[in-house]
């Protein structure tokens, strides 16, 4: 489960090295060794598996700005964003970003504003992963395609989905409590439409133990994924809608 549109969501750790950033390299040492800890969540640390999605260069570059912005190195924090795969897929897709984003994200890194930063960098995410749901439903329902491959693609795309809507979780619940409760029950009744018994769990450490929604264990209905997809889709739209740094200036 890990395709955004083709390649970007190719699995593996790239940590960026740029030149002459003074404490830079000491700090990336430090950030390598937290994500390595990071890695292997103790026993009793989420009440529904330990399962977290391999990173790739955004989630990891993602992970490098979290760590320096909680450091308070915000020019490090700078530095990494400047150079680092997150922006260049956030001017990859800037024409489905909500305007602006890139240079409050930047602004925000420069002024020291951690909180700001880190709304900036959630929607940046929220809307990556409302397009994939968007995919996500057009593909489960794909006409002429075996149910099997439907079911496949869709554990592809939820995987990805989780790679990064487990990264802004905690900041989505800080400013919209509501609609992240709706992302996870949605989440999950769609995970219980293509999940297998031979499927890893998810590992949300923000809800209790998980009903099993939708179809039975082993019951393959992608079919019934799009409903919630959309669901996923409509309430990261109204997020940001009511977020996106234009609609902050114009309030």
């Amino acid at each position: 489960m890990s395709r955004w549109s083709g390649t970007r969501d190719g699995g593996g750790l790239l940590v960026s090295k740029p030149h002459s950033l003074g404490a830079l390299p000491r700090l990336l040492v430090v950030i390598a060794t937290l994500l390595w800890l990071s890695a292997a969540p103790p026993a009793a640390a989420h009440h529904v598996g330990t399962y977290t999605p391999r990173d790739n260069e955004i989630s990891t570059n993602f992970k490098q700005l979290k760590f320096s912005i909680q450091a308070r190195k915000f020019d490090v924090a700078l530095r990494l964003f400047e150079a680092g795969a997150l922006r260049k897929e956030m001017r990859a897709q800037a024409a489905r970003l909500p305007a602006g984003l890139e240079e409050s994200t930047r602004a925000a890194l420069k002024a020291g504003d951690g909180p700001g930063a880190e709304r900036h960098l959630m929607l940046f995410f929220a809307a990556l992963i409302r397009d994939l749901a968007l995919e996500a439903e057009r593909q489960v329902t794909e006409p002429g395609e075996a149910i099997e491959a439907r079911a496949a693609a869709g554990r592809r795309f939820l995987e990805a989905i989780w790679r990064y809507y487990n990264l802004i979780d905690f900041v989505v619940s800080q400013h919209h409590n509501t609609a992240a409760a709706t992302i996870r029950l949605a989440f999950d009744e769609a995970e219980g439409y293509v999940k297998g018994s031979a499927a890893p769990t998810a590992a949300n450490p923000c809800v209790g133990p998980k009903a099993r929604a939708g179809a039975g264990a082993g019951t393959l209905a992608p079919d019934k994924m799009r409903e919630p997809l959309r669901r996923i889709a409509q309430t990261l739209s109204s997020v940001i809608e009511g977020s996106s740094p234009s609609t902050r200036r114009e309030s």
